[in-house]
């Protein structure tokens, strides 16, 4: 079969014993570097920062005080006024870090650490038994593994917990399809599409473009054999199989994710706001100089493309984003034998380089002309921002190509040279030290450039004599040969690519996202929130500017943070409150006509009681007055403030006025109304109570209490002696459901953002619970029924009159 990967029985193959027999010292020696390349995380010294801990360590923590306390954890209250976990892709609870969350009541840092670096490792794993299966010298296979694990975006974006997870799938369900198609196999098949579920369940960028390439290569597989009918025959029944698997694993979440993104604050991507995260050409040069811009270096300002240095106006991709550097023996490889002497062309590889060259152009984004049509043509690229994500496919596609190539070296098995490539081999490299350093001395950098042009021409120089080494020795001595390039891979991975400023920070630095932590802050506010049984109130508070580790410390410690850090999150909050995706920085605070300065209603409403800034708040909101927030404490990190204005969470209202949502949230206009005394409709309410048509006396002796507050069931007492509505101020979802004594009952939204229920006369049981299966079984009949009855209307318009 001329199949674009080779088969075992491929006559370009090496099948001897000698060979395969040499991957057992090739999976034992990549689990020895494994251990070598993560020892300064595994040592508990180092963590990885940012996303992984601001983010993903306090999801998990979320995840597991959910478990451990007999909670769902599908939705939270805890930041964003309260979102639908169960719709997150990056919640992690449909990933196998589930179990970290099942078992460890506190997933500590260093557990975190090694579940991400094991996925790494389970990635080269991956890689190795491709190649085992391809038939390719296990010393190809070493240097692949260890640069799909530890090179490029695998190393540098580390910290992008779901992306890893999402690149890591991608090498085993390319191991498991290629196995699948070569053996004609429906259970390696099914194998493969359980793997690819896991791949896509978290549908960030990474899974998209990985879920592409796995498909090209099915259909590749299919066109390219000697009959492309019979080969279609033969692989349907696997292909179907692997879809099957795949949809059993991730149906259900990527429809819940779906619901979500219709209603969120990113339902699609423009295409100008797309291409601002485009990886730019300059970082192209870090795939033979790491860090050749200072990315590494913490004595050296960061000086490459979206720095000070480059376009000062234009920062939106951060230094970690441009790396490509996947090792030195892969670049001398991938520009000496793979572009000089075209060998990144022959049929065992070329999908790879084709892929490889896709994924180039695909980061690129606006820095060529083609992502336009891309965008434009291409299903779901329009729901993603930065292309530059693509770094990891780049990454990943380098390392099987350089890995195809020494297997071919050590082989014996290249081409005659004519005089011509190997003229453009020797030019190749010091064509592009002389272009980095040109970059340099045009950016007044030369300085900076000197150290890691000369490291790189270190690194360069010594994989020149390896491979020259490998290529003396050949395949009679693999294990020497393997031995050799084990130890410079290593030594040359944790060089470039080793713990930076980037990917490793002291544990310390993460204190406050610790469950016990210490902090004098967290701990304060905490007491704070504090409330006696059967109290109406739980007050929220917000966390102004302090830091990135800091937004959504609510997930952790249990309260109610109003904004968040979180890329997805409903739009209604994000046009009513101004949440952005972060507010790490106290300048990143917006306010919007109806949420103006926290001196308003809307802040009111929400029950923010308490304001933790990092600097004076009256250099936050011009509008406040003295008085409107009452300084009481400061703390090593912030100004406390308290707003004593601050409502319950639960209130009985008796009247209700109706109102038009979306045109308060964009003119801020509210009616003339007390929220204590009147809520605030978009429609008639199930059961007709006359509206206020006066001022009213403000006299009821009704009174509603929070009995049980749990994350997806919260229930309330009501004492009222007339007609009214319990309003509960936490995020309206339309899977939220209520009963009443029971008895089930419409959610209404309500004061623009919030969820009631409307209550007759007397003592009462209200329980609100979150039901996201039902809730969306429901949102997708009521599409389907909408979508019909637009077509039968369609259909009508077109009948001829009689």
């Amino acid at each position: 079969m001329d199949s674009a990967i080779a088969p075992a029985h491929s006559p370009a193959a090496t099948h001897d014993r000698t060979v395969r027999s040499g991957y057992r010292t090739a999976f034992v020696a990549f689990m020895l570097a494994w251990g070598i390349l993560c020892s300064p995380w595994l040592s508990g010294e180092l963590t990885i920062p940012y996303d992984a801990k601001a983010h993903f360590q306090a999801q998990l923590q979320f995840l597991a005080n959910a478990l451990h306390t007999g909670q769902s954890p599908f939705w939270t209250p805890n930041i964003f006024a309260g979102s639908p976990q169960i719709a997150d892709p990056q919640s992690l609870i449909f990933s196998p870090a589930i179990f970290i969350a099942y078992f460890f009541p506190q997933p500590t840092f260093l557990l975190v650490d090694t579940y991400v670096l094991a996925l790494l490792g389970c990635s080269g794993l991956a890689i190795l038994l491709f190649f085992r299966d391809r038939g390719w010298h296990p010393v190809g296979a070493i240097v692949a593994a260890l640069a799909f694990s530890f090179g490029a975006s695998a190393a540098w974006r580390i910290q992008h917990v779901g992306q890893i997870q999402s690149f890591v799938f991608f090498a085993i369900s390319l191991w498991l399809l290629s196995r699948a198609l070569d053996r004609k196999s429906t259970g390696w098949g099914i194998a493969a599409g359980l793997s690819v579920g896991l791949m896509v369940v978290k549908p960030d960028q990474v899974a998209f473009l990985a879920s592409y390439l796995l498909i090209a290569l099915a259909v590749v597989e299919i066109l390219r054999g000697d009959s492309p009918a019979r080969s279609f025959r033969e692989f349907t029944p696997i292909l179907v199989s692997a879809a099957a698997a795949a949809l059993v694993v991730a149906a259900a979440p990527l429809i819940l994710t779906y619901l979500f993104l219709e209603q969120s604050s990113r339902p699609e991507v423009a295409f100008a706001e797309a291409v601002r995260g485009s990886f730019h050409p300059a970082s192209l040069l870090t795939g033979l100089v790491s860090d050749l811009y200072g990315a590494f270096d913490p004595k050296v300002d960061y000086w490459g493309p979206y720095s000070m240095a480059w376009s000062p106006n234009n920062r939106t991709l951060s230094q970690n984003m441009g790396e490509i550097y996947v090792g030195a023996i892969p670049v001398v490889l991938i520009l000496t034998l793979g572009l000089a002497r075209g060998m990144m062309w022959e049929r065992e590889i070329r999908f790879f380089s084709a892929a490889l060259l896709a994924m180039i152009i695909y980061a690129l984004g606006e820095f060529t002309p083609l992502f336009h049509y891309i965008y434009a043509l291409v299903p779901g690229v329009s729901l993603f921002r930065r292309p530059a994500d693509a770094t990891f496919m780049i990454g990943g596609l380098m390392a099987i190509i350089a890995g195809y190539l020494i297997h071919r070296l050590v082989c014996g098995s290249l081409p005659n040279a004519s005089r011509r490539q190997h003229g453009v081999a020797l030019i190749l490299v010091p064509s592009l030290f002389a272009i980095s350093l040109i970059v340099a001395i045009h950016l007044g950098h030369t300085a900076d450039a000197i150290k890691p042009l000369t490291i790189a021409a270190i690194c360069v120089g010594a994989a020149v004599a390896v491979l020259w080494i490998v290529g003396r020795l050949g395949s009679t001595n693999s294990t020497a040969t393997l031995a050799i390039v084990l130890a410079f891979m290593v030594c040359d991975l944790h060089v470039n690519n080793g713990p930076n400023e980037s990917t490793a920070l002291p544990v310390a630095s993460f204190e406050v996202l610790k469950p016990d932590s210490t902090n004098e802050t967290i701990r304060l506010l905490k007491a704070k929130l504090r409330q006696p049984a059967r109290s109406p109130r739980r007050d929220r508070i917000e966390l102004l500017g302090l830091g990135f580790s800091w937004p959504n410390l609510g997930l952790v410690h249990g309260f109610d943070h109003i904004l968040g850090y979180n890329p997805l999150h409903l739009a209604s909050i994000t046009k009513a409150i101004g949440a952005g995706d972060t507010i790490a920085g106290w300048d990143q605070r917006r306010f919007t006509p109806l949420f103006p300065s926290y001196r308003s209603m809307l802040a009111d409403m929400l029950g923010i009681r308490y304001v933790a800034s990092a600097v004076p708040i009256e250099r936050v909101d011009k509008r406040l007055k003295p008085g409107d927030l009452i300084l009481f404490a400061r703390t090593r990190d912030a100004y406390v403030y308290e707003n004593p204005r601050a409502l319950p969470r639960v209130m009985f209202v008796p009247e209700f006025k109706l109102a038009n949502f979306a045109e308060l949230i964009d003119k801020g206009d509210w009616p003339a109304f007390d929220p204590k005394e009147t809520l605030l409709l978009e429609q008639e309410p199930p059961h007709a109570i006359s509206p206020l048509s006066g001022s009213s006396d403000g006299q009821t002796a009704a009174s509603a209490s929070i009995v049980s507050f749990k994350n997806t069931i919260i229930e309330v007492d009501v004492s009222a002696p007339r007609p009214g509505f319990v309003l509960f101020n936490s995020a309206w979802h339309p899977w939220w459901r209520a009963t009443v004594d029971g008895a089930p009952v419409e959610v209404l939204k309500a004061n623009v953002l919030f969820r009631a229920v409307q209550t007759p006369a007397g003592k009462h049981r209200i329980r609100f619970e979150f039901e996201p299966f039902v809730g969306a079984f429901a949102e997708i009949e009521g599409k389907l029924r909408g979508a019909d009855l637009a077509g039968r209307a369609k259909a009508a318009s077109h009948r001829p009159r009689s």
